[in-house]
């Protein structure tokens, strides 16, 4: 049987998810996904990579959220380590474009390049921000700072006097201390998520209080996520179908191979219904509800059942994350343990894409949607 190819039609390394949708898509962008193969796990290059692509991506919710999730997914499909660099980046420069009121990055000293996101909590440890002079000053430590000895600037969120707020802040401030670990993961190796302390360092208010969390643009940036794990599905699934083209297929082997395609485009339909809800402008009912309503809860007050920007990406993350699993396993079983053993891109892949997608809390985020549906009081179906 003769090998078939991976690459995409004109030599271009996307994985598509417009489903023959009218796009436009960029020339400048194809260029540099042809760049992505040959980053591996070089961090620096990584990360100067996504600055200069990063120019060039549309943020979600102008219009072209779908490019902007292609973007993702294809970066993943040909390397999940550099979309795991990328995608905090992108989703920075979106959140500071949503700032209601902008934000002043020059009070920062430098100038901003790469970005990264540190919205997580952890017990023990503690990050508050408090008033000084007319600005605002971090002490405490934040935990899973992914790459925060490699980048430039961040978005932190700190605990204020009243809640909790986002903060723009230079890493390379004296008092930032990123720590190298504990970080033993076979995946993601060299994306390192490690905790920071922070003494004395200049923060710029991003936003009020919880406007981070509160934001459509909270969901939005999860559902980019989801497209990067989409990708990173796909670069196995185009392994597979290189695989079972070295050699005649036996009945087994073609079962995976059209049950890993059934899931691939299952999911990637949910990217397509998320795409038209976010590039939609605001409902009446969102009106009525002073935005989007609570996106925590995933119900917008007086509009029972609907579907919310919280809701939404709970479906699309969940969707996805099975799609992820199911293909892994499925590659697993019809190739067995020669790739993963013998194929330093394959294993690094598979390993890589494992790790990431525990960022779905599986069944946990699943309940959270049973929740968010019964507390609708309307059949969703």
């Amino acid at each position: 049987m003769q090998r078939p190819t991976t690459t995409l039609e004109g030599g271009v390394h996307r994985a598509d998810l417009t489903s023959g949708r009218p796009t436009r898509r960029s020339t400048a962008i194809d260029a540099l996904l042809a760049e992505v193969p040959d980053l591996g796990t070089d961090v620096p290059a990584s990360v100067d990579w996504a600055v200069r692509i990063g120019d060039l991506v549309p943020g979600p919710g102008l219009g072209r959220t779908l490019e902007l999730w292609e973007t993702l997914a294809s970066t993943a499909a040909l390397d999940v380590g550099v979309a795991r660099v990328l995608e905090p980046h992108l989703d920075a420069l979106s959140i500071l474009d949503q700032a209601p009121d902008g934000t002043d990055l020059a009070e920062l000293g430098d100038t901003p390049s790469s970005w990264g996101v540190f919205a997580a909590e952890g017990p023990g440890v503690r990050l508050e921000a408090r008033p000084v002079g007319g600005g605002w000053q971090l002490d405490g430590v934040k935990p899973w700072c992914s790459l925060a000895a490699d980048l430039s600037h961040a978005l932190v969120t700190a605990w204020t006097p009243t809640g909790r707020r986002l903060f723009a802040v230079s890493l390379r401030d004296d008092g930032v201390r990123p720590e190298t670990g504990p970080w033993v993961s076979r995946g993601l190796r060299q994306v390192v998520s490690a905790p920071v302390t922070f003494r004395s360092v200049r923060a710029i208010p991003v936003g009020d209080d919880e406007w981070y969390l509160t934001r459509p643009g909270f969901a939005w940036g999860g559902i980019g996520v989801a497209a990067a794990w989409w990708g990173g599905a796909v670069g196995v699934a185009r392994d597979l179908f290189d695989a079972l083209g070295e050699r005649e297929p036996d009945q087994i082997a073609l079962a995976q191979l059209g049950a890993v395609d059934t899931s691939l485009r299952a999911s990637r339909a949910a990217f397509l219904d998320a795409a038209t809800v976010v590039d939609a402008p605001p409902s009446a009912a969102d009106r009525a509800a002073g935005g989007h309503g609570d996106p925590l809860l995933g119900v917008v007050p007086g509009s029972a059942g609907a579907q919310t920007p919280s809701m939404l990406a709970r479906r699309v993350r969940g969707a996805v994350a099975r799609t992820v699993e199911e293909v892994l396993t499925r590659s697993a079983h019809t190739r067995g343990p020669g790739p993963l053993t013998a194929d330093e891109r394959h294993a690094r892949r598979v390993a890589d894409l494992a790790v990431y997608v525990r960022q779905h809390h599986a069944e946990r985020d699943d309940a959270s949607l049973g929740k968010a549906l019964l507390a609708g009081g309307v059949r969703p179906w």
